[in-house]
């Protein structure tokens, strides 16, 4: 995040690793290129590495960024004065002075533009004491004074301040400040070496050879144009601590007020937390779902896509990316009027479960895909051209053209899914080709439909006839007869089924039909369910060994009836 990668630029800043510290604030610059501190920062770095016009540039940004902010002009001045155009920092740092007056760094350095003016052509610096007070001339004094833990506070005592001035007018009266232990701290940061405080007088310590002629006429050129360091803009942080706070006390009236579902007042609250703080997402994504239950879904669709273009540039929290696309996927639904337009719905879920699985977007997602599904069949709805497919069915039917048949009868489900007819015929087709579960489903589906129609009845016993669940058949055309009493083919599968079951009791059946009939009546639920009761099995014991008391069991119709399923099974026979 910026903040982030301006902290690093200050720390940079601090340290004196000037180049490290506007790289970090070219990065923070690319993440918030409208704040203006950061220009203003680098500009103080790329002037502390003489790369005045660059300053320069960063400097007119500030301005134009802010140009009620006395610092800006600062920055100005000193990149014009490192450049050598004296009248121009003079006017800048007189610009600066007038939106603030009291600013001693702008002082001082509209002393030094104007000194730079109004300066004969140079001369060999003095050697000794007078050498040494040339360095504290130009910005660089308050730069380094600036960023050194150690001494910043110094700019803030009025009589260090008074000294520092008497310096730079006077560089040969240092000798006269140096027993201040803080004057003797400067000067060893100047010098860039750790001087200690003499005991009895300044001349117990060996004074530095001054520098080289050139040397000295370089670094003095340096220092004039170097700016005033900010290694943190303390009144913006505070500034930014302070929106924040605002920004959630919106926030939090905000949420009272969609809770009363007075949704007029939390977007007012919404819109205002936004506009204090543009680093929450948050904010859009609760106004977002205040949109949702206003009904106004496009606008709802706009804030969560701002939310989350605005979401990667912050590198925000997965989870607030994840909402932010859940909702918009919501509004998408909400919008959908045929099966397609829950397509791009759809894709926005499975994005949002690719930032955070959420249980209620996974949700979400399901409803989605099944309101398309059943929007998909309401646009395939046609009865007329589904009758045209099931005739097509029958005639391949009668063919014995089984599958092509199936596809047919399919198709015309998909065009009706509501014509029992039709799954009664594909189940006579899947009972031809043996497919007896198939079958057996399509059987109940008809009489899901349509409890009254007959040829469900018979469909349905006839597969659990060939599937040899004789007691379940004869169940299912008994079932039929009710509706339809004289109904031929369900008094024939009666018939049929007696006729299996009387076969059974006689013994007239082999062992392994036998033995496959009771497999296969083991498996039904309701046939354990006999077997496992207490009281069941007490009676078929009474059966073998206690017949009277087995009379006495008969007389009740609950017990009778299962024994005669137990009968039916071929579990038991009765001889």
């Amino acid at each position: 995040m910026a903040d982030e990668a301006k902290a690093k630029g200050n720390a940079a800043f601090s340290a004196g690793r000037f180049e490290e510290a506007a790289r970090h604030f070219t990065d923070a610059i690319a993440l918030a290129p409208g704040n203006h501190v950061l220009y203003s920062n680098r500009s103080a770095a790329l002037a502390s590495v003489h790369r005045y016009s660059e300053a320069l540039a960063d400097a007119e940004k500030t301005v134009e960024l802010k140009p009620d902010w006395a610092k800006g002009y600062s920055r100005l001045g000193a990149a014009h004065l490192g450049l050598g155009d004296a009248a121009s920092a003079v006017a800048a740092y007189e610009r600066g002075l007038a939106l603030d007056p009291s600013n001693e760094g702008l002082k001082a350095g509209l002393a030094d533009a104007k000194k730079a003016a109004t300066a004969p052509p140079r001369r060999p610096p003095p050697a000794g004491a007078d050498a040494i007070g040339q360095m504290f001339q130009g910005p660089e004094l308050w730069s380094k004074i600036a960023s050194d833990p150690g001494t910043r506070a110094y700019l803030e005592q009025p009589d260090f301040m008074q000294m520092l001035r008497e310096v730079q007018r006077n560089p040969s009266s240092l000798n006269m400040y140096l027993s201040d232990p803080r004057m003797m701290q400067v000067l060893g940061l100047m010098l860039n070496i750790k001087i200690q405080r003499p005991e009895t007088s300044e001349s117990s310590q060996a004074s530095p050879t001054p520098p080289s002629h050139q040397q000295e006429q370089s670094e003095t050129r340096a220092r004039e144009a170097e700016p005033e360091p900010e290694p943190m803009e303390v009144t913006d942080e505070k500034e930014r601590k302070e929106r924040k706070s605002a920004a959630l006390k919106e926030k939090e009236a905000g949420n009272a007020a969609y809770k009363k579902k007075d949704f007029e007042t939390a977007i007012q609250h919404y819109t205002k937390a936004m506009e204090l703080d543009d680093e929450d997402i948050s904010y859009l994504t609760n106004r977002a779902a205040v949109y949702i239950e206003m009904g106004k879904y496009d606008e709802c669709i706009k804030d969560c896509d701002n939310a989350v273009e605005r979401g990667r540039e912050l590198r925000a929290d997965f989870k607030m990316v994840s909402r932010a696309l859940t909702r918009k996927g919501t509004a998408l639904v909400k919008l959908a009027k045929t099966s397609k337009d829950h397509d791009i719905a759809i894709e926005t879920f499975q994005k949002a479960l690719t930032e955070h699985r959420n249980p209620d977007t996974l949700k979400r997602l399901n409803e989605a895909e099944r309101a398309k599904k059943e929007l998909e069949q309401q646009e395939y709805y046609d009865p007329k051209l589904a009758d045209e497919e099931r005739e097509k069915g029958n005639e391949l039917f009668k063919e014995q053209k089984y599958p092509d048949a199936i596809k047919h009868y399919t198709e015309a489900l998909r065009r009706n899914p509501k014509d029992p007819r039709v799954y009664s015929n594909r189940a006579a087709c899947y009972t031809k080709l043996g497919a007896m579960p198939e079958g057996l489903k399509d059987a109940e589906k008809c009489i899901e439909l349509d409890p009254t129609f007959s040829k469900g009845y018979t469909r349905k016993g006839a597969v659990q006839f060939f599937m040899k669940e004789f007691d379940k058949a004869m169940e299912t055309y008994q079932a039929g007869l009710k509706h339809d009493p004289n109904n031929p083919e369900l008094l024939d599968g009666v018939k049929r089924c007696i006729e299996q079951i009387n076969k059974a009791n006689r013994g007239e059946m082999s062992q392994e039909e036998r033995q496959e009939r009771q497999n296969k009546a083991m498996q039904d639920p309701e046939i354990q369910n006999i077997l496992t009761d207490p009281i069941m099995r007490q009676v078929l014991i009474d059966l073998q060994e206690n017949p009277r008391a087995s009379q006495e069991h008969l007389k009740n119709p609950g017990v009778m009836q299962k024994i005669q399923k137990l009968v039916s099974a071929g579990i038991v026979q009765m001889k």
